[in-house]
């Protein structure tokens, strides 16, 4: 007699199934408002997402010794596109929404003891859905974790790459991964941790939640041994951070050794720009051991033109050399007397048969035209390192 009213009660509820899922599609329209902006198809296929749900728990409740059949394919109903349109707690609103409408027209169904059992059923059956639904976000989640990271190593590849992509297919792969087309853009170096290292586990999470903090866009990956940090929304004014702050947030998730930040550029576009450098600059490094960390690749270019890089030597000739000689020839004069007599002022003087203060005055307007001051012995080591190179260009 129990078999026979529960193939009775199956039955009633198979007949009910088109009802029920009418009447929570009705609900959602009148208390989500997600749903009620959602467009006529997305609205349909939430309908039959739903319908497909109820239809599931009939054949659920038919044989409940057997094995569990709520699965995440009672979400295969919809379009993958649909996926990814509801989000996880919307998906809890149409489940919460459509057990309601189910207990609510359970009496329509059952009484007494059959609507006891199915109440329980109902019970036992949404925690089923529930896990059901989260394996559905759970494995979205992995699959557009995986396709992130491989998109953001392709980005970081034609980034990096000597004959790099389209900058319009570059813009487009970054957009997709969440970058806002940032002005102000600085690219990091440096060695990457170690296994052993304690900031070795979850690196890239570790530098994305590190750059967002500080509302930075960040593209980041391991290169061989190095790790590249590529940041946007960089740089003075406007509300941005400065270079050297942004190095010193991010220089914590890098291996021992030296950290070059590369030189602000205008936009992604240009970050190989800032690649370049920032690599020529660390591949000199060891040359300055007692460098800052994070160290500005700039610093480093006297070693870059010691090492033959040709664009720093003739930078840095430029910077120094040249400009002193376009601003006044005089300055080229006392700063070389200046420099071969250790900085001092007083022998330079006797030298050159002008006054101290004279002196004085010059190694100030060489330190305003140059960005160099002389009576620092690194900044000196540039100017020597200029003019001997302006020297041999002669």
């Amino acid at each position: 007699m129990a078999a026979t009213r529960s193939a009775t009660l199956t039955r009633r509820l198979e007949r009910s199934t088109g009802t029920l899922a009418t009447a929570a599609t009705s609900r959602m329209d009148e208390t989500l408002p997600w749903f009620r902006a959602m467009s006529a198809d997305d609205r349909a296929w939430v309908g039959l997402v739903a319908q497909a749900g109820i239809a599931a728990f009939v054949a659920w409740h038919r044989a409940p010794g057997g094995p569990a059949a709520v699965t995440a394919d009672v979400f295969g109903t919809a379009p993958r596109e649909l996926a990814r349109a509801v989000t996880l707690a919307q998906t809890v609103d149409l489940v919460r929404t459509t057990i309601e409408v189910v207990e609510e027209n359970l009496a329509a169904v059952a009484s007494g003891a059959e609507l006891d059992e199915l109440r329980e059923s109902v019970l036992r059956y949404s925690r089923e859905i529930a896990f059901a639904a989260a394996e559905v976000y759970a494995r979205a989640a992995e699959e557009r974790g995986a396709w992130d990271a491989r998109l953001e190593s392709a980005t970081l590849d034609a980034l990096l790459s000597p004959t790099p992509e389209s900058p319009l297919v570059v813009s487009g792969w970054a957009a997709t991964l969440g970058w806002h087309e940032a002005d102000g853009v600085v690219v990091i170096v440096g060695s990457a941790p170690t296994a052993s290292d304690p900031g070795a586990a979850a690196l890239d999470e570790r530098v994305r939640r590190t750059a967002q903090a500080h509302r930075l866009d960040v593209l980041s990956g391991v290169r061989g041994d190095l790790l590249v940090v590529v940041l946007g929304g960089v740089g003075s004014g406007d509300g941005r951070v400065a270079i050297d702050a942004a190095g010193r947030w991010l220089a914590p998730h890098f291996g021992a050794g030296a950290v070059v930040l590369g030189p602000l550029v205008a936009s992604l576009e240009d970050a190989g720009v800032s690649a370049t450098e920032a690599l020529d600059a660390l591949a000199v490094s060891a040359a300055w051991p007692d460098a800052p960390r994070p160290v500005a690749a700039h610093e480093l270019l006297p070693e870059r033109a010691l090492a033959g890089l040709r664009a720093a030597r003739d930078r840095l000739v430029r910077d120094t050399a040249l400009r002193l000689a376009e601003a006044d020839p005089v300055l080229v004069e006392t700063l070389s007397t200046y420099l071969e007599r250790a900085g001092s002022l007083e022998a330079t003087a006797r030298a050159l048969v002008v006054h101290t203060n004279t002196v004085r005055y010059r190694m100030r307007r060489v330190a305003d035209v140059t960005g160099f001051t002389p009576a620092d012995p690194r900044d000196a080591f540039a100017l020597r390192l200029g003019l001997a190179f302006s020297r041999l260009a002669d």
